[in-house]
């Protein structure tokens, strides 16, 4: 049954709702998949029962032929275990919260259990989705399927290892500074950081000022991830950041791509290295939107380098959740991410105004880029993916890749809140995926989409996948 979940999730749908697959069937050759891959990718990290699964299997099937089949009626869900579904521990992959029981779910997961899909258990994370490589204390690491020595990126690599490996049609993702594009870019599959408040945040014991970090879907498809946008967008209670539903379907506007678009490319945003391969890949990409009809320009020079306000303002948020078990409970968390958590001690007043001149600085970079132009171009990542266990690489081709190097062409359009992509623009010297990211004007999640999609037609990925 592996081809069957190499398929896409609106194949899949359409499989079920026309009755020539089973939900039964789908939750079986998915529980088999799970087991057989689990020594090799590392996917996932806990399971709900069989017997749960196959009864809300069952259920599926009798609405489905009830005529009462909802979007996702059926659709076996994997969510990140940075996230919470109701029985199930919420670990963050952190030894100190190996028992966290969740008592509710997500908004995200309430909402797409609502449209019918049904969670299967919690899928592997780096420890609080502190970095890129997947790996952590209490259940190791997750591995790419496409090269099982290397990683299948962070911080939602489980998801990304799962999708890619033909393990489970549909899984949670959420992107604080690439945490979405830089394992969908690694894996070859397709991901989406949604505009700040798209995807409503919590319910969360602390009000969320953490406001780079977005739930958003990685999948096989950019259909796909219209699909998982239509079930979860939309204002929350409890979220006072959350956007108004957009009042449209992202999946019935993916054809619509307007003529004509001004398309920059911006081949490193001014201080990132990207390895020549990797770039040459990604200026290939680019050119396609010439052949649809778009003018393209390259755009010289980048907004300021992102990477140290987002990692002092993200250890600071971080060290507020976590200092009351400090530091009785110090030596249970990995130690590399409990120093740079430590980092956030350093918040001083003045350090404080500056993250907020430098994002200030940000935003007027890309106020004046769209004006220009109506989406942005980049490479996704720098680099091929580094080894499952590390670590980053120090230099690439002679020259020298700083701390946040993975994450330097995503964080910043988290700290903007602009929405991006990341879709395959083909393989590297080595094989493995290079990712192009799509980058539009605040809250036009609908033009990145529709750009992806265009993109997607023109040079297909989703019929290749690796086979372990």
């Amino acid at each position: 049954m592996p081809d069957l979940l190499y398929r896409s999730l609106t194949e899949i749908t359409s499989l079920l709702s026309q009755r020539k697959l089973s939900a039964v069937e789908l939750m079986e050759a998915t529980l088999s998949r799970i087991d057989a891959t689990h020594e090799t990718l590392g996917a996932f990290v806990a399971l709900r029962s069989r017997e749960e699964l196959l009864a809300e299997a069952k259920t599926a099937e009798t609405r489905i032929a009830g005529g009462e089949g909802r979007i996702l009626e059926g659709i076996p869900l994997g969510v990140k275990d940075l996230e919470d579904v109701a029985g199930l521990v919420t670990s963050y992959g952190s030894v100190p919260f190996k028992d966290n029981l969740a008592t509710r779910d997500s908004i995200q997961v309430e909402r797409l259990r609502a449209a019918g899909a049904i969670v299967v258990g919690k899928t592997n994370a780096p420890e609080f989705g502190y970095t890129a490589i997947t790996k952590n204390l209490l259940f190791g690491e997750s591995r790419n399927p496409w090269n099982l020595e290397r990683t299948p990126g962070g911080s939602s690599g489980g998801s990304s290892a799962a999708i890619a490996g033909g393990v489970i049609p549909m899984a949670t993702a959420s992107d604080g500074g690439g945490s979405v594009r830089i394992p969908a870019s690694f894996t070859g599959c397709f991901g989406l950081k949604v505009s700040y408040g798209r995807v409503p945040h919590g319910p969360s014991e602390l009000w969320i000022t953490d406001d780079t970090s977005v739930h958003g879907p990685l999948t096989r498809t950019v259909e796909d991830a219209a699909l998982h946008l239509d079930a979860v967008v939309g204002p929350h209670p409890l979220d006072p950041n959350s956007l108004p539903h957009p009042g449209l379907s992202y999946r019935n506007l993916l054809g619509d791509l307007p003529t004509g678009l001004r398309i920059g490319y911006a081949p490193d945003l001014g201080y990132a290295a990207i390895q020549s391969d990797v770039a040459e890949t990604v200026y290939d990409a680019s050119r396609c939107f010439v052949e649809l009809g778009h003018r393209v320009e390259e755009v010289a020079g980048g907004p300021p380098d992102p990477r140290r306000t987002w990692g002092l303002v993200g250890a600071f948020e971080l060290l507020s959740k976590l200092a009351p078990l400090l530091p009785e409970r110090k030596r249970d968390f990995g130690r590399g991410f409990i120093q740079g958590v430590e980092a956030g001690r350093s918040m001083t007043p003045e350090r404080w105004g500056q993250t907020r001149r430098d994002r200030a600085q940000l935003s007027q970079w890309c106020a004046e880029i769209f004006e220009r132009f109506d989406l942005l171009l980049t490479p996704t990542v720098p680099y091929d993916p580094p080894p499952a266990r590390g670590p980053f690489p120090s230099e690439v081709e002679g020259r020298k890749q700083p701390w946040g190097s993975v994450g330097c062409l995503t964080m910043p359009f988290n700290m903007s809140w602009h929405p991006a992509a990341t879709v395959r623009a083909g393989l590297s010297k080595i094989g493995l995926p290079v990712g192009l990211q799509i980058v539009g004007p605040r809250h036009r999640d609908d033009l990145v989409l529709q750009a992806a999609f265009a993109f997607e037609q023109a040079r297909p990925w989703s019929d290749e996948w690796p086979q372990l």
